[in-house]
């Protein structure tokens, strides 16, 4: 299974990851304590291989401004945690990964209205729009028959990710603030969560 390491915000954390097995790196450009500037980003990314998927984190930003970062930047998907309309997703020119909270089964309805490349399933809205470190009941997309590629997120850590994936069954897990300590990404639980994915059999 594919693991995204989110949040990065320098070219060491991030080379790290990548040596310790990410298929992903994750910029947030909304609000939040891990959010990066474009320069910073564009610096980061001119340093990872092609083949590492760079998913950029925006809420609510404009098709203009999502585009053009897209570019500057050089992303390869934009992950989008805002109220984003399936309409919305549609008319972007590049990759999308709609971000869906899940709080009841309601909320899984949603996920067969965006025709985007994944959903991320992420808990309820918290501080932020993501990043919030807090679960959410993932037997409700037990057996749901899921067609969309999922990317499951929310509070994820060594302890719980592999539960949490042999439920949800997602092609690809997000964490951000469970390989973190006091806030700051810890290569030791960066190395540790991505082993225990890689290794778990799933």
């Amino acid at each position: 299974m594919n693991v995204k390491i989110c949040g990065i915000t320098d070219c060491k954390t991030a080379q790290f990851a990548i040596e310790a097995g990410a298929d992903a790196i994750g910029f947030v450009f909304a609000e939040s304590k891990r959010q990066i500037s474009v320069s910073k980003a564009k610096e980061i990314i001119q340093t990872l291989p092609k083949h590492i998927l760079k998913i950029g984190v925006f809420v609510n930003e404009t098709k203009e401004n999502l585009e053009s970062i897209f570019e500057e930047v050089g992303l390869t998907h934009l992950q989008l945690h805002g109220d984003e309309s399936p309409s919305f997703c549609q008319t972007l020119r590049y990759p999308v990964i709609k971000a869906i909270r899940i709080e009841t089964e309601l909320d899984i309805n949603q996920i067969a209205e965006y025709p985007c490349d994944y959903i991320l399933v992420d808990s309820p809205l918290g501080p932020y729009r993501g990043g919030n470190g807090t679960t959410f009941d993932w037997n409700l997309l037990n057996n749901k028959n899921i067609e969309r590629k999922l990317i499951l997120a929310g509070g994820l850590t060594i302890d719980n990710v592999l539960l949490a994936s042999e439920i949800v069954k997602p092609v690809m897990v997000d964490v951000s603030s469970g390989v973190e300590t006091d806030g700051k990404k810890d290569e030791k639980k960066i190395e540790a969560f991505i082993n225990t994915v890689k290794r778990g059999g799933i």
